[in-house]
Protein backbone atom coordinates (compact mmCIF):
# COMPACT_ATOMS: atom_id res chain seq x y z
CA UNK A 1 0.00 0.00 0.00
CA UNK A 2 2.60 2.30 0.72
CA UNK A 3 4.72 1.44 -1.94
CA UNK A 4 1.71 2.44 -4.47
CA UNK A 5 1.39 5.30 -2.37
CA UNK A 6 5.25 6.05 -2.96
CA UNK A 7 4.64 5.39 -7.13
CA UNK A 8 1.56 7.04 -7.47
CA UNK A 9 3.73 10.45 -5.47
CA UNK A 10 6.20 9.86 -7.70
CA UNK A 11 4.28 9.92 -10.99
CA UNK A 12 2.07 13.36 -9.91
CA UNK A 13 5.78 14.87 -8.81
CA UNK A 14 6.85 13.89 -12.26
CA UNK A 15 3.82 15.27 -13.93
CA UNK A 16 3.99 18.80 -11.76
CA UNK A 17 7.61 19.30 -12.59
CA UNK A 18 7.40 18.24 -16.44
CA UNK A 19 4.33 20.95 -16.83
CA UNK A 20 5.98 23.82 -14.55
CA UNK A 21 9.39 23.20 -16.66
CA UNK A 22 7.29 23.30 -19.83
CA UNK A 23 5.49 26.73 -18.67
CA UNK A 24 8.51 27.74 -17.94
CA UNK A 25 10.20 27.35 -21.26
CA UNK A 26 7.35 28.62 -23.14
CA UNK A 27 6.99 31.94 -20.77
CA UNK A 28 10.36 33.05 -21.80
CA UNK A 29 9.98 32.08 -25.10
CA UNK A 30 6.97 34.66 -25.48
CA UNK A 31 8.57 37.45 -23.53
CA UNK A 32 11.58 37.40 -26.27
CA UNK A 33 9.04 37.09 -29.08
CA UNK A 34 7.01 40.08 -27.91
CA UNK A 35 10.05 42.22 -27.16
CA UNK A 36 11.36 41.22 -30.78
CA UNK A 37 8.28 42.03 -32.04
CA UNK A 38 7.88 45.46 -30.31
CA UNK A 39 12.09 45.61 -31.73
CA UNK A 40 10.70 45.37 -34.85
CA UNK A 41 7.86 47.72 -34.76
CA UNK A 42 10.44 50.19 -33.60
CA UNK A 43 12.87 49.50 -36.28
CA UNK A 44 9.81 49.95 -38.95
CA UNK A 45 8.94 53.62 -36.98
CA UNK A 46 12.03 54.38 -37.35
CA UNK A 47 12.58 53.23 -40.85
CA UNK A 48 9.16 54.90 -41.97
CA UNK A 49 10.19 58.55 -40.84
CA UNK A 50 12.63 59.17 -43.22
CA UNK A 51 11.21 62.40 -45.40
CA UNK A 52 11.77 64.25 -48.89
CA UNK A 53 11.43 67.56 -48.87
CA UNK A 54 10.45 68.70 -52.66
CA UNK A 55 10.51 72.51 -53.06
CA UNK A 56 8.08 74.34 -55.54
CA UNK A 57 9.07 77.07 -57.47
CA UNK A 58 7.57 80.40 -57.30
CA UNK A 59 5.86 79.95 -60.39
CA UNK A 60 4.40 77.01 -59.96
CA UNK A 61 0.89 76.70 -61.05
CA UNK A 62 -1.56 74.60 -59.22
CA UNK A 63 -1.85 71.93 -62.14
CA UNK A 64 1.58 71.63 -61.43
CA UNK A 65 1.44 70.97 -57.84
CA UNK A 66 -1.42 68.43 -58.39
CA UNK A 67 0.55 66.41 -60.47
CA UNK A 68 3.29 66.16 -58.01
CA UNK A 69 1.22 65.44 -55.45
CA UNK A 70 -0.21 62.77 -57.87
CA UNK A 71 3.00 61.87 -58.87
CA UNK A 72 4.05 60.90 -54.83
CA UNK A 73 0.77 59.61 -54.08
CA UNK A 74 0.83 57.10 -56.91
CA UNK A 75 4.47 55.66 -55.98
CA UNK A 76 4.45 52.54 -53.31
CA UNK A 77 7.26 54.08 -51.57
CA UNK A 78 5.49 56.73 -50.54
CA UNK A 79 3.66 56.48 -46.79
CA UNK A 80 2.27 59.67 -46.49
CA UNK A 81 2.59 63.50 -48.39
CA UNK A 82 1.95 66.70 -46.72
CA UNK A 83 1.90 70.12 -48.30
CA UNK A 84 3.35 73.13 -45.99
CA UNK A 85 3.02 76.28 -47.64
CA UNK A 86 5.24 78.75 -47.25
CA UNK A 87 3.04 81.44 -45.26
CA UNK A 88 2.76 78.48 -42.72
CA UNK A 89 6.38 77.43 -42.60
CA UNK A 90 6.85 81.31 -41.79
CA UNK A 91 4.20 81.44 -39.06
CA UNK A 92 6.43 78.48 -37.58
CA UNK A 93 7.23 79.49 -34.07
CA UNK A 94 10.98 77.72 -34.07
CA UNK A 95 11.43 78.81 -37.24
CA UNK A 96 10.68 82.77 -36.23
CA UNK A 97 13.12 82.86 -33.34
CA UNK A 98 15.95 82.10 -35.58
CA UNK A 99 15.61 85.96 -36.58
CA UNK A 100 16.00 88.85 -34.37
CA UNK A 101 13.22 91.07 -36.54
CA UNK A 102 11.00 90.11 -38.86
CA UNK A 103 12.28 88.96 -42.27
CA UNK A 104 9.68 90.28 -44.29
CA UNK A 105 10.47 93.87 -43.27
CA UNK A 106 14.06 93.28 -44.08
CA UNK A 107 13.31 91.22 -47.42
CA UNK A 108 10.54 92.92 -48.74
CA UNK A 109 8.43 89.41 -49.41
CA UNK A 110 8.67 85.66 -47.41
CA UNK A 111 11.80 84.02 -49.09
CA UNK A 112 10.12 80.65 -48.90
CA UNK A 113 9.10 78.40 -51.07
CA UNK A 114 6.07 75.92 -50.91
CA UNK A 115 7.10 72.49 -50.34
CA UNK A 116 6.00 68.73 -50.03
CA UNK A 117 7.07 66.54 -47.52
CA UNK A 118 6.83 63.01 -48.76
CA UNK A 119 7.25 60.53 -45.50
CA UNK A 120 8.90 57.34 -47.17
CA UNK A 121 8.12 53.41 -46.33
CA UNK A 122 10.80 51.15 -45.17
CA UNK A 123 11.35 49.58 -48.62
CA UNK A 124 12.84 52.57 -49.27
CA UNK A 125 15.89 51.08 -47.93
CA UNK A 126 16.50 49.65 -51.63
CA UNK A 127 18.38 52.46 -53.65
CA UNK A 128 17.53 51.53 -56.93
CA UNK A 129 13.72 52.33 -56.28
CA UNK A 130 14.21 55.37 -54.04
CA UNK A 131 16.79 57.12 -56.71
CA UNK A 132 14.70 56.54 -59.20
CA UNK A 133 11.49 58.19 -57.51
CA UNK A 134 13.69 61.00 -56.36
CA UNK A 135 15.07 61.57 -59.93
CA UNK A 136 11.70 61.68 -61.75
CA UNK A 137 9.95 64.12 -59.06
CA UNK A 138 12.53 66.57 -59.32
CA UNK A 139 12.46 66.16 -63.33
CA UNK A 140 8.85 67.47 -63.13
CA UNK A 141 7.44 70.71 -63.75
CA UNK A 142 7.11 73.04 -61.18
CA UNK A 143 9.70 71.29 -58.69
CA UNK A 144 12.97 73.77 -57.54
CA UNK A 145 14.95 71.02 -55.88
CA UNK A 146 14.38 67.61 -54.48
CA UNK A 147 16.01 67.39 -50.83
CA UNK A 148 16.87 64.05 -48.90
CA UNK A 149 18.93 63.11 -46.13
CA UNK A 150 20.92 59.80 -48.15
CA UNK A 151 24.10 59.45 -45.73
CA UNK A 152 21.37 59.08 -42.90
CA UNK A 153 18.77 57.04 -44.77
CA UNK A 154 21.39 54.76 -45.99
CA UNK A 155 23.07 54.70 -41.62
CA UNK A 156 19.36 54.08 -40.59
CA UNK A 157 18.58 51.07 -42.60
CA UNK A 158 21.95 49.62 -41.98
CA UNK A 159 21.58 50.02 -38.31
CA UNK A 160 18.12 48.69 -38.23
CA UNK A 161 19.23 45.83 -40.76
CA UNK A 162 22.19 44.69 -38.49
CA UNK A 163 19.98 44.88 -35.45
CA UNK A 164 17.21 42.94 -36.96
CA UNK A 165 19.70 40.14 -37.86
CA UNK A 166 21.21 40.14 -34.36
CA UNK A 167 17.26 39.53 -32.58
CA UNK A 168 16.71 36.91 -35.38
CA UNK A 169 20.09 34.89 -34.33
CA UNK A 170 19.13 35.32 -30.60
CA UNK A 171 15.81 34.89 -31.23
CA UNK A 172 16.84 31.29 -33.33
CA UNK A 173 19.16 30.22 -30.05
CA UNK A 174 16.98 30.56 -28.00
CA UNK A 175 14.15 28.59 -29.91
CA UNK A 176 17.01 25.79 -30.12
CA UNK A 177 18.17 25.53 -26.61
CA UNK A 178 14.69 25.74 -25.17
CA UNK A 179 13.44 22.89 -27.47
CA UNK A 180 16.15 21.02 -26.22
CA UNK A 181 15.42 21.34 -22.66
CA UNK A 182 11.95 20.71 -23.03
CA UNK A 183 12.39 17.84 -24.67
CA UNK A 184 15.15 16.55 -22.26
CA UNK A 185 12.03 17.50 -19.87
CA UNK A 186 9.40 15.25 -21.12
CA UNK A 187 11.62 12.38 -21.87
CA UNK A 188 12.78 12.41 -18.18
CA UNK A 189 9.39 12.60 -17.40
CA UNK A 190 8.39 9.28 -19.55
CA UNK A 191 11.85 7.84 -18.43
CA UNK A 192 10.15 7.03 -15.22
CA UNK A 193 7.24 4.95 -16.85
CA UNK A 194 9.59 3.10 -18.82
CA UNK A 195 9.28 -0.41 -17.09
CA UNK A 196 5.43 0.20 -17.82
CA UNK A 197 6.01 0.83 -21.75
CA UNK A 198 7.96 -2.59 -21.57
CA UNK A 199 5.27 -4.05 -19.69
CA UNK A 200 2.64 -3.45 -21.98
CA UNK A 201 4.55 -4.11 -24.97
CA UNK A 202 5.20 -7.70 -23.30
CA UNK A 203 1.47 -8.40 -22.71
CA UNK A 204 1.18 -7.88 -26.42
CA UNK A 205 -0.07 -4.42 -26.50
CA UNK A 206 0.81 -2.31 -29.83
CA UNK A 207 2.17 0.88 -30.34
CA UNK A 208 -0.82 3.03 -31.10
CA UNK A 209 -2.14 1.24 -27.63
CA UNK A 210 0.75 2.02 -25.69
CA UNK A 211 0.98 5.91 -27.27
CA UNK A 212 -2.33 6.80 -26.38
CA UNK A 213 -2.90 7.58 -22.68
CA UNK A 214 0.33 9.05 -23.08
CA UNK A 215 -0.14 11.38 -26.01
CA UNK A 216 -3.65 11.77 -24.27
CA UNK A 217 -1.80 13.10 -20.91
CA UNK A 218 0.51 15.06 -23.06
CA UNK A 219 -2.63 17.30 -24.63
CA UNK A 220 -3.74 17.92 -21.24
CA UNK A 221 0.02 18.84 -19.64
CA UNK A 222 -0.04 21.15 -22.78
CA UNK A 223 -2.65 22.96 -22.10
CA UNK A 224 -1.91 23.42 -18.83
CA UNK A 225 1.76 24.71 -19.22
CA UNK A 226 0.30 26.71 -22.15
CA UNK A 227 -2.08 28.38 -19.85
CA UNK A 228 0.20 28.49 -17.12
CA UNK A 229 2.58 30.37 -19.24
CA UNK A 230 -0.32 32.92 -20.80
CA UNK A 231 -1.31 33.90 -16.75
CA UNK A 232 2.35 34.36 -15.93
CA UNK A 233 2.86 36.14 -19.40
CA UNK A 234 -0.04 38.54 -19.38
CA UNK A 235 0.82 40.49 -16.31
CA UNK A 236 4.65 40.47 -17.27
CA UNK A 237 3.47 42.48 -20.50
CA UNK A 238 0.83 44.69 -18.56
CA UNK A 239 3.80 45.57 -16.30
CA UNK A 240 6.42 46.19 -18.95
CA UNK A 241 4.50 48.62 -20.94
CA UNK A 242 3.26 50.32 -17.47
CA UNK A 243 6.88 50.80 -17.12
CA UNK A 244 8.00 51.64 -20.86
CA UNK A 245 4.94 53.55 -22.08
CA UNK A 246 6.60 53.55 -25.48
CA UNK A 247 6.22 49.76 -25.58
CA UNK A 248 2.30 49.97 -24.75
CA UNK A 249 1.85 52.41 -27.38
CA UNK A 250 3.02 50.32 -30.22
CA UNK A 251 2.02 46.94 -28.77
CA UNK A 252 -1.36 45.06 -30.33
CA UNK A 253 -4.42 44.35 -28.16
CA UNK A 254 -4.99 41.80 -31.08
CA UNK A 255 -1.31 40.29 -31.59
CA UNK A 256 -1.20 40.27 -27.52
CA UNK A 257 -4.32 38.07 -27.81
CA UNK A 258 -2.85 35.92 -31.05
CA UNK A 259 0.63 35.65 -29.06
CA UNK A 260 -1.60 34.29 -25.75
CA UNK A 261 -2.99 31.61 -27.83
CA UNK A 262 0.25 30.63 -29.27
CA UNK A 263 1.44 29.74 -25.61
CA UNK A 264 -1.33 27.30 -25.53
CA UNK A 265 -1.08 25.94 -29.09
CA UNK A 266 2.40 25.73 -28.57
CA UNK A 267 2.56 23.67 -25.61
CA UNK A 268 0.12 21.24 -26.97
CA UNK A 269 1.77 20.65 -30.08
CA UNK A 270 5.35 20.87 -28.31
CA UNK A 271 4.50 18.51 -25.36
CA UNK A 272 2.56 15.93 -27.59
CA UNK A 273 5.48 15.45 -30.17
CA UNK A 274 8.25 15.31 -27.60
CA UNK A 275 6.12 12.67 -25.98
CA UNK A 276 5.62 11.03 -28.55
CA UNK A 277 9.85 10.67 -29.62
CA UNK A 278 10.42 9.62 -26.09
CA UNK A 279 7.27 6.75 -25.73
CA UNK A 280 8.43 5.41 -29.50
CA UNK A 281 12.19 5.61 -28.21
CA UNK A 282 11.19 3.58 -25.10
CA UNK A 283 9.33 1.27 -27.63
CA UNK A 284 11.50 0.40 -29.76
CA UNK A 285 13.81 -0.58 -26.61
CA UNK A 286 14.73 -4.41 -26.54
CA UNK A 287 13.34 -5.65 -23.47
CA UNK A 288 16.77 -6.81 -21.83
CA UNK A 289 18.18 -3.59 -22.64
CA UNK A 290 15.75 -1.60 -20.82
CA UNK A 291 17.69 -1.00 -17.48
CA UNK A 292 20.60 0.02 -19.83
CA UNK A 293 18.22 3.32 -20.37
Amino acid sequence: MKEDKRLKRKVRNSYIVSTVSTALVLFLLGSVGYLMLAANRVADTLQNGIAVMIELRRDCTPEQRDAVAERLADDELVASIRFVSKEEKADDAEFRRMFGSSFEEVLGENPLLDSFEATLTAASEEQGPTERLLASVERMAGVEHVSFPRSMAERLHRTVGRIRLVLLLFGAALLVVSLILLNNTVRLAIYSKRYLINTMKLVGATKWFIMRPFLASSISQGILAGLLAAVLFAPAAYGLGEAVPELASLADHGRTAVMLGALVACGIVVSMLFTALAVNKFVNIKSNKIHLY
